[in-house]
């Protein structure tokens, strides 16, 4: 594999090289502790000069996926890909296992919009009603893997972003406002580069790809409960999507966007 400078697409060699040797460490061909070739070696294989495959190690280092030692060479780290299972109940909690206690969420903001997007007024069925939205980010053993945007009906979940600031968790937050259930009544998966923000939040490089998740939550009557979007980490993050039938059509006539609200 021969690397230029930079593709027709303007995507940086250093990043194509990061992306080749990120897909053989989580496709087993590169093991854990198994040793990285040299840069001269990987120059050769690429085709590139040794800075570039250095800026595309320096990356992998970034995210904890391969570490140097002094005198030895680089080395690939012990890792995990999360799979998030999405069913008519999604919590991340529940897709970790005995793990669960690891996950955390910080919110980074909230507000009361009065006049909330005509998308998110139609799927919370608001009829002019201000939508509250909050935005946050979501954790696994210190490591951000998520970045979350949720729109709800600022009048059913009055005093959820305290509860969320508070708990960390979004199941522990409606909880505390009187919802004890809500399941999963559609799902959108895609994938693209994530933004400047996106990549800041999450501690990314810039040209990472992430996983977009739009998604409608609503309470057991099926009535809409939470619209939004969330990002994750496509280098941390597996999603299996299975939707029993008894979810399929919950909120008739209901359209894509909300979130994967992991909790």
């Amino acid at each position: 594999m021969t690397v230029q400078g930079r593709s027709a697409s303007g995507y940086s060699a250093w990043r194509l090289i990061a992306d080749e040797l990120r897909r053989e460490i989580f496709d087993g061909s590169l093991l854990p502790s198994a040793k990285l070739p040299t840069e001269g070696a990987l120059a050769e294989r690429f085709g590139v000069h040794r800075n570039t495959v250095r800026q595309a190690v320096a990356a992998l280092a970034s995210e904890d996926l391969v570490r140097s030692r002094r005198g030895s060479g680089t080395f690939v780290v012990e890792h995990s890909v999360i799979v998030h299972r999405i069913g008519l109940r999604t919590r991340l909690s529940d897709s970790l296992g005995r793990r669960g206690s690891a996950v955390s969420g910080r919110l980074l903001e909230s507000r009361t919009v009065p006049v909330p997007p005509t998308e998110v007024d139609e799927q919370l069925r608001l009829e002019g009603r201000p939508a509250l939205l909050l935005e946050s980010a979501r954790s696994v053993d210190g490591v951000t893997i998520s970045r979350g945007t949720h729109w709800f009906d600022a009048e059913r979940v009055t005093g959820i972003d305290e509860h969320f600031a508070r708990t960390g968790s979004m199941t522990a937050a409606l909880r505390a406002v009187g919802i004890e259930d809500y399941l999963r009544a559609h799902t959108t998966v895609g994938a693209r580069i994530a933004s400047g923000a996106e990549s800041s939040d999450m501690a990314l490089p810039m040209g990472t790809v992430v996983l977009v998740v739009h998604a409608l939550d609503a309470l057991p009557d099926g009535t809409p409960l939470q619209a939004g979007i969330t990002r994750f980490r496509a280098d941390r993050v597996e999603l299996d999507v299975e939707h029993p039938d008894a979810g399929a059509g919950m909120l008739d006539g209901a359209g894509p966007a909300a979130e994967d609200y992991a909790s």
